[in-house]
This record gives C-alpha cells, structure tokens and sequence, in this order.
C-alpha cells in the first residue's frame, strides 16, 4: 500500500509541480454528482486548474461546483456537450489538459495512472471502458461498431472511440478545436484527428460507474449522429478509403450491367455508362478530397 501511495505521489508531484493540470467537465444539469467530483478531484490534485463549464444549466450545477472549489465558466444556455468542451480547453492555463464527466462515471483516481501513461512519450492517453461500463447492450454493440469503423480508417486499434476520460497535450489538443463539433462526440473527433497528424495515442482499461441523474443521450437520435460524424470524419482522415469502395461499387455495377445487356441484347446501354461514368467521378472527388485534407493537417516544422 506505501508503495502505491509513493508511486502515486510521484506521479502527481511530476504532473503538478513540473507542470501545470488543467481538468475539465463539462455539466449541464448535473447537480447530484458535480459536487463530489470536483471534491474528489481537489483532493487529489490540490495544485490543478479545475474548470465546470455550465452548459446552460437549469439547476444548482454551477452553484455546487463554485462551492467545491471549482473554476466555473457559464453558458447562457446550452450550446453542446462539444462547446463546452471547446470553452474549457480555451480558459485553461495547464499544460496538460484532464478531460472527464461530471455526472459521476469517470473515477478521479484513475489520472495518476492517465498521466503515467502520458509521460511514456504520448500526445493523448484514453480510458478505454471495460465491458460491464457499457449502460445497456445496445450501447455496448454500437460503441463496438463504432470502434470497429475508426479502427479501419485510421488504420490503429480504437479501443473506445466515444470515452470522454482522456489526458492530452495542451499544445496539441488546441491545434484541432475548429474540428470540434459543439454536440457529442468531439471524443471521436479529437482522437481521429490525433492519429491523422500523427500524435502518439495510448489507451489505458478503465471501468466507468453508471452516471448519476438522467443521460442526455437520445439512442436512435445520437446513434445515427455519431455514425455521421464518423463518416464527416473519415472524409477529414482519409478520403480515399471511403471513397475508394463507393467507387468501385458503381464500377462493378456497370460492368455487371454491361455484361448482361451484352450477353442479352449486344448492345452498351445508358445504365451501363451511367454506372461506370459515376465510378470515376467519384474517385475525382476523392482525390481531390485527398489532397484537400493534406491542406488541412499540413503543420510547419
């Protein structure tokens, strides 16, 4: 136990003396577990910026926070999980920036281990959910998909695309705040665009407790969003391999419909040109997708 307690220590004497922990969460009617997270969070980091941003709260969020000791930025009214996120991250003096939930999910004890991983020469480090965080089943499965999609496009293992416990470099997270949706997911946005620039990021096992109040996730609504925003991302990562496919979908389908009008009635029909014309101009647009997210990522070194 003194061996932990040292190692512990260590960890948060290197992150608070060193440099500066900056933790943000973003709240919006999160009254019942704000409090006792930033307490928790002070307790363990007595030397970090802690900041609440009031998502256009109804409730006595902001007021809990202010008495827990927290930084406290209010929005007149609720702009998106996303923009809160964005308006910490601009408000925060730290050198490190701590991202979690206020609703209660994220255990403040797990940073030390966050940071640790962080100073083993990565950008960005995830706490990736265990199974029994899932809420329900069908969450599980769609963060399962989702994971699966990132994975392919970025071509790296995404362990838990959608968890908003994460530790990042200020410098590099700032560099992507314009990609940031201002709803959910800037999670999926901010570790896509890590891996695009080539940004170490580390995943470390986490078990995430069930949220405390009412879950600001709609199912079928959000679900749909997020796969969107895969795909916004993945044009933003890389085109070509979304592009590519489609491509050669309507390609195949206009040789397959060349193939049977000819052997039917030897004759090249409209439908044939049709599919095949828009194979290539697909793959145009791809291309030219490609060279456009070049532009973007483009950084001086």
């Amino acid at each position: 136990m003194n061996d932990q307690a040292d190692t512990q220590a260590a960890i948060l004497g290197a992150a608070g003396g060193m440099r500066r922990l900056s933790v943000i969460l973003p709240a919006r009617n999160e009254q019942g577990a704000v409090g006792d997270t930033v307490r928790r969070v002070r307790e363990l980091l007595p030397q970090a910026q802690v900041i609440v941003v009031d998502d256009g709260s109804t409730d006595a969020t902001a007021q809990l926070a202010e008495q827990a000791g927290a930084q406290v930025l209010r929005r007149p009214y609720g702009m998106g999980n996303g923009a809160a996120v964005k308006a910490g991250a601009r408000a925060a003096q730290g050198e490190v920036l701590v991202f979690m939930d206020a609703d209660g999910q994220h255990d403040p004890a797990d940073i030390p281990r966050l940071l640790e991983r962080l100073d083993q020469g990565y950008d960005m480090v995830v706490g990736a959910r265990d199974g029994g965080s899932q809420a329900s089943v069908g969450r599980g499965l769609a963060n399962r998909l989702y994971n699966r999609l990132a994975s392919w496009m970025t071509g790296h293992a995404v362990l838990d695309l959608t968890s908003g416990f994460r530790v990042a470099r200020a410098e590099r997270f700032r560099e992507f705040l314009h990609l940031l949706p201002n709803g959910f997911s800037y999670p999926t946005t901010s570790t896509m665009a890590f891996f695009r620039s080539a940004y170490p990021v580390s995943y470390l096992p986490i078990h995430a407790s069930r949220r405390i109040g009412t879950s600001h996730l709609r199912p079928w609504r959000d679900g749909v969003r997020f796969l969107l925003i895969i795909f916004k991302i993945a044009t933003l990562y890389s085109p070509l391999k979304l592009f590519v496919p489609v491509a050669l979908g309507f390609g195949l389908l206009g040789l397959g419909n060349y193939a049977y009008t000819f052997t039917t009635a030897h004759r090249f029909t409209n439908m044939s040109a049709l599919l095949l014309s828009a194979g290539v101009i697909v793959f145009l647009i791809g291309l030219i997708s490609e060279q456009i997210t070049q532009l973007i990522y483009r950084r001086d070194v």
